[in-house]
């Protein structure tokens, strides 16, 4: 029951929601338009703010349910983690789309919400506040990357938010923070030629070139 619950995770985050959403109800490919990923961004920016919430939501539940499938299965013995990151490994190199996938930046964030909510919560209020002060999707989910490495390694040590001593946690969080920076590179590189594409809110402090 074990395995066929792990790899039950790993085909979850597999679902490639945007690409089927687009191509069923919109006649559209994902990997046709915009920045080419099938995540939440894309959707949002081509299929329209319907589809784009439906998309996160759907992968936001992904990691979440993931993280919930060893009690949903009666299983111990395993960090919920370990199957909330095979979730995030399937939506980033999903089975079912070619091993083409999203950013992680929505499974991640539902895999913590199903194993430590106000952990969550204080990197979706990172991700809000820097998405205020520079406009950027991308740069916020960098930077709540960048504060996620961080806070697991220190938050434990003070006692504040996270258990010490939980190296699964640690190992995984910074796994997966690694794979959302990875996955932005492109975004790195336009953020850096101040290119980087803008959502319509907040103050774009760092000045990219509005399109």
């Amino acid at each position: 029951m074990m395995i066929i619950a792990l790899i039950l995770a790993y085909l979850l985050g597999s679902i490639p929601s945007g690409l089927w959403i687009g191509q069923v109800f919109f006649q559209k490919n994902l990997r046709d338009y915009g920045s080419g990923n099938t995540g939440t961004t894309n959707t949002f920016r081509i299929l329209g703010k319907k589809a784009g919430i439906v998309v996160f939501l759907f992968d936001f539940l992904k990691g979440t349910i993931a993280t919930l499938l060893p009690s949903l299965f009666g299983l111990s013995g395993v960090s919920p983690l370990v199957f909330g990151l095979l979730a995030v490994i399937g939506h980033t190199f999903p089975i079912f789309a070619q091993f083409r996938g999203g950013k992680a930046v929505a499974t991640s964030a539902g895999m913590l919400m199903g194993f430590i909510p106000l952990y969550c919560l204080f990197l979706v209020v990172i991700f809000a506040t820097t998405l205020y002060f520079t406009s950027m999707i991308s740069m916020s989910s960098i930077v709540a990357a960048i504060a996620a490495i961080i806070t697991v390694l220190l938050f434990p040590q003070l006692g504040f938010l996270l258990p010490k001593g939980d190296w699964v946690l640690v190992t995984i969080v910074i796994s997966v923070a690694s794979i959302v920076i990875f996955r932005h590179r492109d975004n790195i590189k336009r953020i850096r030629t101040k290119t980087e594409n803008l959502v319509p809110w907040g103050l774009n402090l760092t000045k990219q070139k509005k399109k």
